[in-house]
């Protein structure tokens, strides 16, 4: 039996290191002066890459990785090689410049970033057009989750699975279980991925001694409903493990200091470059249609449920529902200036004050008005989990087209599906990502953008 079966050559990953530290070692010599390129330099620094790339999993890459993960790899890559490289020189070579330090930096980023891309997309590409280092895979059980697999399977051939079978256990369990492992041998199946919900305790044992006796790679697939979902963690007490539910990245000091930093930064710069000439033009033009104040306050919660103040231009007539209803497309209480700022999200600016005061972030889950947050509190599961963060002006559900009005219920519990992804998979470059993709979808124009 095989064991690089449906695998890459175990020469890639080997040939990578070996480019990599080809790259920043020939960059020496380019970048820094002849001074710097000695043994002992080029020695501590693939000493050095090669320790950062092993804790920070730097090579740890697969089919199902994403380009947003690889990017933060990268970025913590040379975020150390550059530490090293500014140590090395203040000890031993003072006069080499910050100028000289910066370019090697951002040229041997940029080399080995598309280095890597390269090599990342070649391998979806050739997996698509020439069917090699497919994995054959089969699902065990039935439900949404196995559904879910199985369209992504469908709809994804560029990761690389070939889905040839499903036992779906709802007429004999027992036998298709025995006709499942039986399968697995004749047709060389590289992996096994199980419902957790279709199987018993015994029953998920036993696919595990099957699965490690004949060198098969197996994973489970929970449901929604299921706590094996979740972001679970890991803790000790002494010698007794802990299993916290949820990871929060943002719980952690650094995670939330460098938000915190990215937000105030993003906000100011909005403030004064934007907001201090814009402000006094739309101003003017609500002003001009129509009577009344020109910013919108609005109570909505934010973090850990608290109640403030959530601000925007004004962009509808004065009513006394504003709290209450949410504004539906065509609705006649917009103004014409307020259905041009509504479109191109201008009404959200002001609320980078809420930003630089503390109360939102620029990335975060959309906050509600009050009234909708105790009613999706009450029927919309989970829905609560958005306040463990601050609120944001956009955020990844905003950016998946599940803005807006809330016309069905898949609407909010998509948002909510988002939102929880977010919370628990946060990352700078992500927030960056988004930003981006909010920017575009202004200029762009959304649908539900009324």
């Amino acid at each position: 039996m095989s064991t690089k079966t449906g695998r890459y050559s175990g020469y890639i990953r080997p040939t990578l290191i070996f480019l990599d530290l080809l790259i920043i070692n020939l960059m020496v010599l380019l970048c820094l002066r002849s001074a710097m390129s000695n043994f002992g330099y080029h020695s501590i620094l693939s000493i050095f890459w090669l320790v950062i790339s092993y804790y920070s999993g730097y090579y740890e890459v697969y089919r199902f990785t994403k380009g947003i993960e690889i990017s933060g790899k990268l970025f913590k890559q040379f975020l150390f090689i550059s530490l090293i490289t500014f140590a090395y020189v203040g000890f031993k070579y003072k006069y080499v410049t910050t100028k000289e330090i910066g370019l090697y930096v951002f040229y041997s980023f940029i080399t080995v970033a598309f280095l890597k891309f390269a090599v990342f997309y070649f391998l979806k590409k050739y997996r698509l057009f020439y069917g090699g280092n497919f994995r054959r895979v089969i699902i065990l059980g039935n439900g949404k989750s196995v559904d879910e697999l199985k369209f992504f399977f469908t709809k994804n051939p560029d990761y690389g699975y070939n889905l040839t079978k499903i036992f779906d256990l709802k007429v004999n369990k027992k036998l298709e279980i025995n006709e499942c492992n039986k399968y697995v041998i004749d047709n060389k199946i590289d992996e096994i991925y199980a419902s957790i919900n279709s199987l018993t305790n015994k029953e998920i044992d036993d696919l595990i001694h099957f699965a490690d006796n004949n060198l098969k790679t197996i994973k489970f697939l929970p449901d929604s409903k299921n706590t094996f979902l979740r972001n679970l963690a890991v803790e000790y007490y002494g010698y007794i493990p802990i299993i916290a539910l949820r990871t929060i990245p943002l719980d952690k000091e650094i995670n939330k200091r460098l938000k915190r930093v990215f937000d105030i930064v993003f906000s100011i710069l909005i403030i004064i470059c934007l907001l201090s000439w814009l402000t006094p033009v739309i101003a003017l033009l609500i002003l001009i249609e129509s009577k009344g104040p020109i910013f919108f306050k609005q109570k909505r919660n934010g973090l850990n449920y608290e109640e403030f103040y959530c601000y925007k231009f004004r962009s509808m007539h004065l009513n006394p529902i504003a709290d209450i209803e949410q504004v539906q497309k065509n609705d006649p209480r917009i103004t014409k200036i307020g259905k041009f700022i509504r479109k191109t999200s201008i009404d959200e600016l002001p609320q980078f004050f809420n930003v630089f005061l503390g109360e939102m972030s620029v990335v975060g889950p959309r906050p509600h008005m009050v009234s909708h947050t105790e009613m999706y509190a009450k029927s919309v599961d989970k829905f609560m989990v958005r306040h463990f963060i601050k609120p944001g002006i956009t955020g990844l559900a905003q950016t998946n087209g599940y803005r807006g009005e809330v016309e069905s219920d898949k609407d909010i519990i998509n948002r909510v599906k988002y939102d929880i992804f977010y919370i628990e998979n946060w990352s700078i470059l992500l927030d960056f990502k988004i930003v981006i993709n909010t920017i575009f979808n202004a200029i762009r124009g959304e649908k539900k953008a009324y």
